[in-house]
């Protein structure tokens, strides 16, 4: 998919955004978008992580929480203004990702997993108990200012502004996915995937690209992060626990990690099982789970393979008609 054409179909995408927003009759049901786009953007980094390094982890939660504690930390402490303190707690997750990465990406398949796990519940314990500066089980209330980029912070809270905010944030994170991807830095980190032992043998250093997709992939949780923070106002270390790295992998296979919009099919498809349908099911987890085991079953590419798949034979199946018609 070439960069213009990327860039068109955002364009699409942000106009489908504002179209749920004014189609959306309720607030409420507003505030479940939101909350599902935001886990559409958590889903979107472990996704990359699946897609360019083959990894599963276990432990993403860690940059989810720690994006939110590291604003409500500076905004406590008062150290600098919002609009600062979010690039800086990004890079800072970058950083710390990248030098975490460096170590445990040399440990292949499930020991990678685990590897993660650990650090992730080690990091939950840790703001389990420092209560004088996490506010501990409790957690801590994040104090945004009253004005964030020179708009008022009541009128960024308003529903509808809040879902815009989410869905342009996941747009542009999905277009600068793609083109990073399209790079030779993505062609790159491919080759290390499908063979690092020959990748090596040709010259390329495979530890470094593979610790930079870790790292990409915790920066983008750390946005969705970010963004539930301002959301809710709010973060404890439930959001650090490796049960919500487990729901999101869960969003990623079921939607598909080998395309771009796949993780945030699969979020939605969450939020609707247990939002929607948990209205009038009461099992409505239990639906998901058949849902996904259906998904593993028949098609191990998720949700956007098996559409995709569907488009391809309708396609040759309508050109075979055309060819018998001539």
């Amino acid at each position: 998919m070439s960069l213009v054409r990327t860039g068109a179909l955002s364009l699409l995408a942000l106009g489908g955004g504002v179209a749920i927003m004014q189609l959306t009759p309720s607030s409420s049901l507003l505030g479940m978008f939101t909350q599902a786009v935001i886990y559409a953007i958590f889903a979107l980094g472990v996704g990359v992580l699946l897609k360019q390094n083959g990894l599963v982890s276990f432990g993403h939660a860690l940059y989810f929480g720690a994006a939110g504690y590291g604003m409500g930390v500076i905004l406590a402490l008062g150290w600098m203004p919002a609009e600062w303190a979010i690039p800086v707690v990004l890079v800072g997750i970058g950083v710390l990702a990248f030098l975490i990465g460096l170590v445990i990406v040399r440990v292949p398949g499930i020991a990678f997993g685990m590897l993660t796990l650990a650090i992730g519940q080690m990091v939950y314990l840790m703001a389990t108990r420092a209560r004088g500066l996490t506010g501990g089980a409790d957690g801590m209330s994040i104090n945004w200012p009253t004005t964030v980029f020179g708009l008022p912070q009541s009128m960024l809270l308003k529903p509808a502004m809040l879902f815009m905010i989410a869905w342009t944030v996941m747009v542009l994170v999905t277009f600068v996915l793609l083109w990073v991807l399209r790079t030779r830095f993505g062609s790159i980190t491919e080759a290390i995937r499908d063979n690092e032992e020959r990748a090596r043998f040709i010259g390329i250093t495979t530890t470094v690209p593979r610790a930079a997709v870790y790292a990409l992939s915790a920066v983008v949780t750390g946005v969705a992060g970010v963004l539930s923070s301002f959301n809710t106002g709010f973060v404890s270390p439930e959001s650090l626990h490796w049960s919500v790295s487990a729901i999101t992998l869960l969003m990623v296979v079921v939607g598909g990690f080998k395309r771009a919009i796949g993780p945030i099919v699969g979020a939605i498809v969450y939020f609707l099982f247990k939002d929607l349908l948990g209205e009038y099911a009461t099992h409505s987890m239990a639906l998901f789970g058949a849902a996904l085991i259906a998904v593993i079953v028949f098609s191990p590419d998720g949700i956007v393979g098996a559409v995709e798949r569907l488009f391809k034979r309708g396609s040759l199946q309508g050109g075979r008609r055309h060819a018998s018609g001539h």
